[in-house]
């Protein structure tokens, strides 16, 4: 089967699994685990930021991330397609007992002007505005990314306002390939950054919370009551390692691909509308007369899974474990499903 339901899909090559297996090892929880160490060492130095702590997963990561930022009664800020309002299990509201402002962004970003008009005043009747959360790139909106000059104003309304700003970067590694922006410079924009280890970079398990020192030091104690901490984490770690160092910039051939596919489902009848593809996410909306159910059906029939996304909606998401000649077999089979 090719399997396009999500880049969580994807599996270790052998010469990830080598740099496994060569893994020393240690107590991490003791901070003695040399390849974790090296691991949040690199994340750290290759996004500008002073520390990171490694976790299980990007929902721990953002979790730990808007806890650190927060007390209770407070409110955060971020649009309604985002991932830490939608796919996190009321997280903000279990883990840090915080109310959400949503924003409706064009395809999930929303402006400096949209956030600066939805901070709440200095009353007690408010909850009090604490905290901005941004997604690079934004899952529900197809993969759409940000640059950082359209960070930068956010950044600086963040600033002035005294609000912290973290980013859901699960797919930065795929934005920052589609923009071409600096991975160095994203230090200077976010409190914190979660960077997803396990998705397009191919990792299978995983996750970095980069920030501050202090803030890194409050973020183990955090991680530690979330249940996070784990020993000998080197062998996942050593994983994470190569995957930044031999798989960011292959994520072009998972951009090229999407299109490919994106630019096929435009052509059928039965496709109302594909949005528009920036990344390694295709999101395609299906004509009222093609249930959902019956389209994954027969792409189940011809060997592809894909994944329900709303009403009347589809995703594929490219990843290294969807070859080139799986793509041409993709794109010879979706003509027939028009």
């Amino acid at each position: 089967m090719i399997d396009l339901r999500s880049d969580t899909m994807t599996k270790p090559t052998p010469e990830m699994l080598e740099a496994m297996m060569q893994a020393p090892v240690g107590d991490d929880v003791f901070g003695e685990d040399p390849t974790v160490n090296q691991l949040e060492e690199l994340g750290a130095e290759l996004f500008g930021m002073e520390a990171a702590i490694f976790c299980p997963s990007g929902t721990m990561t953002n979790q730990i991330g808007i806890r650190l930022h927060t007390q209770p009664q407070d409110e955060v800020i971020c649009d309604r397609l985002s991932h830490v309002y939608n796919y996190e299990g009321g997280g903000i509201a279990y883990n840090s007992f915080c109310s959400v402002r949503l924003l409706e962004g064009e395809q999930g970003k929303p402006t400096a002007e949209m956030i600066r008009e939805n901070i709440n005043p200095d009353d007690i009747h408010y909850a009090r505005t604490s905290l901005v959360c941004l997604e690079n790139t934004v899952n529900k909106g197809g993969g759409s990314c940000y640059t950082l000059p359209e960070i930068a104003p956010i950044t600086q309304l963040c600033k002035e306002n005294k609000l912290k700003l973290h980013l859901d970067g699960a797919r930065l590694a795929n934005a920052i390939v589609a923009t071409g922006d600096s991975t160095k410079d994203y230090g200077k924009y976010f409190d914190t950054i979660s960077l997803c280890l396990s998705k397009g970079l191919g990792a299978p398990v995983g996750s970095l919370l980069l920030g501050n020192k202090a803030d890194i030091k409050h973020a183990r104690r955090i991680r530690k009551v979330f249940g996070g901490g784990m020993r000998q984490a080197g062998y996942l770690a050593a994983a994470g390692i190569y995957a930044l160092q031999n798989n960011m910039e292959r994520m072009e051939i998972d951009h090229q691909h999407a299109k490919e596919m994106g630019s096929v489902l435009e052509t059928l009848p039965n496709v109302e509308r594909v949005l528009p593809i920036e990344t390694n996410i295709v999101i395609f909306k299906l004509a009222d007369s093609t249930p959902t159910e019956v389209f994954l059906e027969k792409l189940k029939a011809k060997n592809i899974l894909a994944a329900p996304f709303g009403k009347q909606q589809i995703r594929f998401v490219t990843h290294l474990g969807v070859t080139s000649e799986m793509v041409d077999e993709i794109l010879e089979s979706l003509p027939e499903l028009g």
